[in-house]
């Protein structure tokens, strides 16, 4: 008997050859791999930078980096409502075309800023603005990427696919981070300080106009396509609309950000910063460690994503969810005993974390009808990284000062996690389904 999730009125879109499917999964990769670069480099030439552009004493400088760091999550919503009903509108290569650009750009200009000794106020003033200008931008483009590759990818296959959208994820941050690293073992502390710091922000340049390129030379997506057809001459709704009719998809997917971003941000952002400073670990072995972590995890992430196309993406997330759940505080115990429990501890977070980061791409997308997925995807998740992604080390590092006890950055990744798990109830199954649908209506129905 046929079933609502396999009736639509649209044509099949799966006739995408290999090699338009490759050129796919390389510009929306490339993209996010820029995007998280600069974390990457940010988050571990914190030092450098503050010291370079920022007043105050060593310690005043670095919180106040730490803070401009989070600005760009801040702004991140203001691009997702911006850059999401655009995509949905106008396509989502137009946007990612435009979101890259803007991304590697201003990342280029932060390696530009004169000190602060030559220009006194206006270094801060110049990095807070090409801070938000990188949040605004990140705002548009992760939703984007993300859409871009699920719609490109055959119904059968989207989670062995979108998984490589996250190895650009892990592949970007730990470039950046062992560029950052690199280049301060290679040139000494003082010129680090001088000019090297700056070395690793040109990067970018590049970076964006290849993935600029990229993108400029693809088509729209197949799903997109079809959809503009059979629906040609309907706007998209307007936010108070989208909101009113996708509340359910939009909040599953915030909730379910909640977990996937607490987890993230602790571990590739502020686990430097907890291993250094709370655990006793040297400067350079607390940046190796997660370095070799993230390589630990590209390598698991293709066959995650494929595994999700089996077994589906809701028992991927209750492995995951369940298993930080119960292991996290553990793990954490033994990062404490030193340099080996701190990799064997890193790497074991890290692939019970794969799960939920292989199949986002897979999952996300696949929640919202076509009409309204960039807009409905890219302001959900932004609106939930924006409150506790970029929050999640600054949290975690305030409990341990409020509390003087060490495994709160463990504690609240449970909490997160308890959170996930009750969105995950709610999530219709989406693997193998077309695009074309809408999977909480097929679900009620």
């Amino acid at each position: 008997m046929t079933t609502s999730a396999t009736i639509h009125p649209f044509p099949s879109p799966r006739q995408t050859d290999a090699a338009t499917l490759r050129r796919a999964i390389a510009a929306s990769a490339l993209g996010n791999a820029t995007e998280w670069f600069d974390y990457g480099i940010y988050a571990y030439g914190i030092t450098y930078i503050s010291a370079a552009l920022l007043p105050g004493s060593t310690q005043q400088a670095i919180l106040f980096a730490l803070a401009t760091f989070a600005i760009s999550f801040l702004v991140r919503p203001l691009g997702g409502l911006f850059w999401g009903p655009l995509g949905d509108r106008l396509g989502r290569k137009s946007v990612l075309a435009l979101t890259i650009l803007l991304m590697s750009g201003a990342t280029l200009c932060v390696g530009l800023i004169p000190d602060h000794a030559r220009i006194g106020f206006w270094a801060p003033v110049l990095l807070i603005a090409l801070r938000m200008v990188q949040g605004f931008s990140t705002g548009g483009e992760y939703g984007g990427a993300a859409t871009f590759m699920a719609e490109y990818a055959p119904d059968e296959r989207r989670g062995f696919y979108g998984s490589f959208l996250e190895f650009g994820t892990l592949a970007g941050f730990s470039l950046g981070a062992a560029l950052m690293l690199g280049f301060s073992l290679l040139l000494g502390d003082a010129a680090m300080h001088a000019w090297g710091w700056r070395v690793p922000f040109l990067v970018a340049a590049p970076m964006g106009l290849v993935g600029m390129y990229l993108r400029s030379k693809m088509e729209d997506t197949p799903v997109f396509r079809a959809a503009a057809l059979h629906d040609a001459g309907q706007p998209s709704p307007r936010l108070p609309l989208l909101v009113r009719r996708h509340w359910r998809p939009m909040l599953v997917v915030a909730g379910l950000v909640v977990a996937l971003n607490v987890v993230n941000y602790t571990l590739l952002s502020y686990m430097p910063t907890y291993l250094h400073r709370r655990i006793g670990l040297s400067a350079d072995e607390a940046l190796i460690v997660p370095i070799i972590g993230m390589l630990a995890m590209m390598a698991f992430l293709p066959f995650a994503g494929a595994w999700s196309d089996k077994v589906g993406r809701r028992a991927m997330w209750r492995i995951s969810l369940i298993g930080l759940l119960v292991a996290v505080v553990p793990l954490y115990l033994l990062m404490a005993t030193g340099l080996a429990g701190a990799l064997l501890g890193f790497a074991v977070l890290g692939l019970l974390y794969v799960p939920q980061l292989a199949t986002i791409t897979a999952t996300f997308p696949a929640l919202f009808p076509t009409r309204v997925r960039f807009a409905g995807f890219a302001i959900a998740y932004n609106v939930s990284t924006s409150i506790f992604g970029g929050t999640a080390p600054a949290i975690g590092s305030g409990l341990i000062s409020l509390t003087g006890n060490e495994l709160m950055p463990a504690f609240y990744m449970m909490l997160a996690c308890i959170v996930g798990l009750i969105a995950l109830h709610f999530m219709p199954e989406t693997a193998g389904r077309s695009l074309h649908g809408d999977p909480f209506a097929e679900k009620r129905a």
